[in-house]
C-alpha cells in the first residue's frame, strides 16, 4: 500500500472549536479588563498588551507554520558579493 504524503486538512469542527475558544478567550479577556477596578490608562494599558500578545501569537504561529511546510528559503546575507 503506497500512502503519498499530502497536506493535512483540519476538520470544519476542529476549526469551529478553535474559532469559538478564540472568540470566548478574547471577550473574557475584554470584560475582565473592561470590569477591572483601575483607572483608564492601567485598563487601556491592559488591553493593548493584549492586542500585541494576539498579534505575536499569530505572527509566530505563521513562522512556525512556513517552516515546517515549506522548503528550506536560501539565507541571504546583505553584504554576500554575487
Amino acid at each position: 500500500m503506497s500512502e503519498t504524503p499530502g497536506k493535512q486538512q483540519n476538520t470544519a469542527a476542529f476549526y469551529g472549536q478553535a474559532v469559538a475558544s478564540f472568540a470566548v478567550a478574547m471577550a473574557a479577556t475584554a470584560i475582565g479588563i473592561y470590569q477591572l477596578s483601575a483607572d483608564a490608562w492601567v485598563r487601556g494599558f491592559l488591553a493593548i498588551a493584549v492586542l500585541y500578545l494576539v498579534t505575536s501569537s499569530f505572527t509566530l504561529a505563521k513562522v512556525i507554520r512556513d517552516r515546517q511546510d515549506g522548503p528550506a528559503a536560501p539565507s541571504y546575507t546583505p553584504f554576500e558579493k554575487h
